[in-house]
């Protein structure tokens, strides 16, 4: 094991290549993270999985993680993802009591009843792209984003006027190269918006989770604070659309990318729904997310000791890509590959809730567009396409596309 921590690159330009090279530094390798933040990076599938089901092993940096305690990076891009209460940090009981309260806009029945809603919206969006005079278009903007985007505002009844800034803010959080004066005005923005919907909400009640989230928050005896209602529609309406903005672009780029493979897609020898999979495998949608932290020391298959108190980083684009797990193609994009298990979804406690909605609007938004551009493909008369500038998420700030 090295001395010295390997330094991740805060715009994410060689996702892939890091993982490749933290692989040679063992089971989990120790990295330093933008602002001197120092934590372990699990390079191999199982470790990974195993420490994301290990009771050992908390989301709460108030109970858990010494540095936070004592009053480290609190003014820095880390406070974006966790200084905040809702459960997404949240450990044991806590998590339990918050994952309740969201639950019932993530069943079963409720994400089927949203089919019909879904692919009137994607119809909408085809029609709008068929009408480019010039046959072009940027596939993220036009159609990756606004879909998932409409979906989860009409969830939760977020007013059509605060859509764009919702997004815009969103978009900057997951900006790993902002400056920590950035990301606290960004972080206080994005607050007073959602502090406004609730606002709005109390007022003129709705359909919609946010209304009956402020009623739990509101009922007599509920253990639901204001700071848990503000920060937990930040985590379901940004989680709930910007993921699947990039499962659609991701997969609409490899298949672009691997034409044969699209080829067995489009005369239905390869069904839809392992397009989906491999590209999560191959290109989750979160690259890696901070941060978890050990409750007490984990030694690692290999020796390698994870002590009380430090930092884990969750690694899934290395797990996806893991040699170990997929083999020695495990870097390339195969559509036949018999084993696609993947943890883009997280595993455990964490798994994401809103999982089963972004499989379904992806598989109502890729075969649709296809079907509609069966000629699709990539705009070769334009800059190529540009990943966002980030190590946490993983997809496309433009796609620029042929539609004919």
């Amino acid at each position: 094991m090295p001395d010295q921590p390997y330094v991740i690159d805060p715009a994410g330009a060689d996702l892939h290549g890091e993982a490749d090279r933290l692989r040679d530094r063992g089971a989990a390798a120790l990295i330093e993270l933008p602002g001197g933040i120092r934590a372990w990076a699990p390079t191999r599938h199982d470790v990974l999985k195993g420490l994301l089901a290990d009771d050992r092993v908390s989301k709460d940096p108030n109970q858990h993680w010494p540095a936070w305690i004592d009053g480290e990076y609190r003014d820095s891009w880390i406070n974006l993802w966790v200084g905040v209460t809702n459960m997404f940090t949240a450990y044991g009981a806590d998590h339990r009591r918050l994952r309740k309260l969201v639950s019932p806009a993530f069943t079963k029945r409720r994400t089927d009843a949203l089919g019909p809603r879904i692919e009137e919206l994607t119809a909408g969006l085809l029609d709008r792209m068929a009408e480019a005079p010039d046959g072009r278009a940027d596939l993220r903007s036009a159609y990756a984003h606004p879909l998932p985007m409409q979906v989860i505002c009409e969830l939760f009844g977020l007013p059509e006027d605060q859509r764009a800034d919702t997004a815009r803010l969103i978009e900057a959080n997951m900006d790993t190269t902002i400056t920590p004066e950035q990301a606290m005005a960004t972080w206080r923005e994005i607050h007073e918006l959602l502090a406004g919907l609730v606002a709005l909400k109390r007022e003129q009640p709705g359909e919609d989770m946010t209304t009956a989230l402020i009623a739990a928050r509101d009922e007599e005896g509920s253990q639901l604070s204001e700071t848990e209602l503000i920060d937990t529609l930040l985590l379901v309406i940004g989680a709930g659309h910007e993921t699947t903005v990039n499962l659609i672009g991701n997969a609409v780029h490899a298949l672009l990318s691997h034409p044969d493979q699209l080829a067995r897609v489009q005369n239905g020898e390869i069904p839809w729904n392992d397009v989906i999979e491999e590209t999560l495998r191959w290109a989750p949608s979160i690259a890696n997310l901070p941060l978890r932290y050990a409750v007490e020391d984990i030694e690692l298959s290999d020796g390698t000791l994870i002590a009380r108190g430090e930092a884990i980083l969750a690694t899934y684009a290395a797990a996806g890509r893991d040699p170990l797990k997929h083999g020695a193609d495990a870097a390339a994009f195969d559509l036949t590959r018999a084993d696609k298990e993947h943890l883009a979804f997280g595993h455990g406690v964490h798994y994401c809730i809103g999982a089963p909605l972004a499989r379904l609007e992806a598989s109502v938004a890729l075969p649709a567009l296809f079907g509609r551009f069966p000629a699709l493909r990539l705009d070769e008369s334009a800059q190529p396409a540009r990943l966002a500038d980030s190590f946490i998420g993983h997809g496309y700030r433009t796609l620029p596309v042929r539609l004919t």
